[in-house]
């Protein structure tokens, strides 16, 4: 066509279902017990600990007076901002669009975390069970989170149900 004839406004469905969907998480077919995931890491921040125990409600002294030094030595956070932070990366990543629910979780405070601190998850596949409808799976998984020093501050397990693939995207 000529310039004075633009050309005409390509099919944007097409165009989008075309398209390779970028952060897409993995379903269940592409995990299988014993294979490990990291995190990357991220530094629990003044700010975080304030927002979290304001929004939460846990207005508690030990997290809110800075000059206090409190048994466990500098300013600890809730072992649950620990766990949402990585449940924060998780969600981001490995089940982004994948997740369907948290079936059940329990969890293990093992050290504090503290403000400053920097922290990181390695996730371990323990079960893959697929459901009898929808093409789904239950999937079992042990966290285990670690500061900057290689501390294990936090261990949980986790029962979730995935998406499996489209069947328009099975594999052979």
């Amino acid at each position: 066509m000529s310039e004075g004839n633009p050309q005409p406004p390509p099919d944007v469905a097409m165009e989008w279902q075309s398209a390779t969907l970028l952060g897409q998480g993995l379903f269940w077919q592409d995990l299988s017990v014993g294979q490990r995931f990291r995190t990357y890491r991220r530094t629990v921040t003044e700010a975080d600990l304030i927002q979290f125990v304001t929004l939460t409600g846990m207005v508690d002294s030990t997290f809110l007076d800075a000059t206090a030094a409190g048994p466990m030595g500098g300013r600890p956070v809730p072992a649950a901002l620990t766990y949402a932070l990585i449940e924060g990366f998780i969600v981001q990543s490995l089940i982004r669009g994948t997740g369907i629910a948290m079936l059940s979780c329990t969890q293990e405070a093992i050290a504090p975390v503290r403000v400053n601190d920097t922290i990181h998850a390695v996730i371990e596949i323990t079960a893959v069970r697929p459901t009898l409808s929808h093409g789904r799976a239950i999937v079992d998984s042990l966290i285990s989170i670690y500061n900057q020093n290689k501390t294990l501050v936090l261990r949980y397990t986790s029962k979730r149900m995935l998406a499996g693939r489209p069947a328009t995207e099975q594999s052979p």
